[in-house]
């Protein structure tokens, strides 16, 4: 039987679905989602075609509200750290847990935020 999932769950996996689909729009190519790194999650591996092309872990971070202030700031060092470490992990083994290859490419993290009523914001970062 499957897990049940939270209202605040299946919101963020609905964020995840669409920064999925606007980024394969856009020509990139996602490669895995939900990837488990040790005990890191990165919510998706995408290859963004550039120029110059990239292998790239995006964070999706989905509020409703800023009651707590903007999203981006949820994202503190200690995520940015784990999420580094499990990125650099998963490229240097070259592949995804289920065997994939991950191309041989620059690494790049990025911040994709999503809030009801208003447009998507990429952060885009260097390793």
């Amino acid at each position: 039987m499957p897990a049940m999932r939270t209202a605040a769950q299946t919101a963020g996996d609905d964020a995840e679905n669409l920064v999925a689909a606007g980024l394969e729009g856009s020509g990139w190519q996602v490669l895995a989602r939900h990837v488990r790194v040790g005990r890191a999650e990165l919510d998706l591996v995408a290859v963004d075609p550039g120029p110059p092309p990239a292998l790239v872990v995006v964070e999706v971070r989905w509020r409703s509200r800023r009651d707590f202030g903007l999203p981006e700031e949820t994202v503190d060092g200690r995520k940015r750290s784990r999420l580094h470490r499990a990125g650099f992990a998963l490229r240097d083994a070259a592949a995804l847990p289920d065997g994939t290859a991950v191309p041989a490419l620059p690494l790049r993290f990025d911040l994709v935020v999503v809030e009801p009523g208003r447009p998507l914001r990429h952060h885009r970062h260097g390793a």
